[in-house]
């Protein structure tokens, strides 16, 4: 008995750092961390709003709580390849074969994709909420900013300074780690369907938003298209932490100089 339950953890670990995950595996890799997301908001969101704070800051919690322990997660399995703590031999992606001046520029086109395709399909997601999510419990749901509504200035502005270095980079950057720097790669049996399966299985793990599932499809898609192409995870990196980073300071600036009051009551 002794020697299966030392056993075990080892194939648990030769699993998940096969170079290649069966699509069951992967598709529970994908969501698991979405749906723990989501409980772990219902279990905060009472405190959360019995202090009086906006429930951005239930969702920054619940962010934390798991993806914080995604990223020991990964680390701890590159201890069990290792030796030692590190993501080589975990994550793919990381031998950076696109050079400086071409990674800023794709990086750069990839973030004005985001903001300019995002923004063009607010009316879709909102058409979809409508039509569909209305029923959904979570408070302020329905829109980007809907978790901020209803706060004086000051307190959102405080939210989104308090919040910014996590959801603003963070947590972005764990998500990148997780899904294209370990699932992504081990989908080689999909081929060239592997980046639209991992941003399709993306947009599902935000069961928080799922009115923008169609245009987070869409406005994504090329970053992990570009990752799964030039085989160079800062490719979406620097599109999603970098565009969750110009947006939230850019947000927080505009509270700032009073330039958003539509964000408070």
């Amino acid at each position: 008995m002794a020697t299966k339950e030392i056993a075990r953890p080892n194939r648990v670990v030769e699993k998940l750092l096969a170079d290649r995950h069966s699509l069951p595996l992967s598709i529970t890799l994908h969501l698991v961390p979405g749906a723990l997301i989501v409980a772990v908001y219902f279990l905060v969101q009472p405190v959360v709003k019995a202090l009086g704070c906006p429930s951005f800051v239930s969702w920054a919690i619940a962010l934390c709580l798991v993806l914080g322990p995604v990223l020991l997660g990964l680390l701890w399995l590159g201890r069990q390849r290792n030796g030692r703590l590190s993501l080589r031999g975990v994550l793919k992606y990381l031998d950076k074969p696109v050079s400086g001046g071409k990674l800023v520029a794709i990086v750069a086109a990839l973030i004005v994709w985001f903001v300019v395709v995002s923004t063009g399909l607010i009316s879709l997601d909102n058409a979809v909420y409508q039509a569909f999510f209305t029923w959904l419990p979570f408070d302020g749901a329905g829109s980007a900013t809907g978790y901020l509504h209803g706060y004086s200035r000051s307190t959102v502005i405080i939210t989104l300074a308090v919040c910014l270095p996590l959801t603003g980079f963070s947590l972005p950057l764990i998500e990148e780690l997780y899904f294209r720097g370990f699932l992504l790669p081990r989908l080689p049996q999909l081929g060239r369907w592997a980046p639209l399966v991992n941003t399709v299985l993306f947009s599902l793990y935000h069961f928080w938003s799922p009115w923008s599932f169609i245009s987070r499809v869409i406005f994504f898609l090329p970053g992990p298209l570009l990752v799964w192409w030039k085989k160079d995870l800062r490719l979406s990196i620097g599109m999603h932490p970098g565009t969750t980073l110009v947006l939230t300071a850019g947000g927080l600036i505009a509270l700032i100089f009073n330039l958003a009051p539509g964000l408070t009551s």
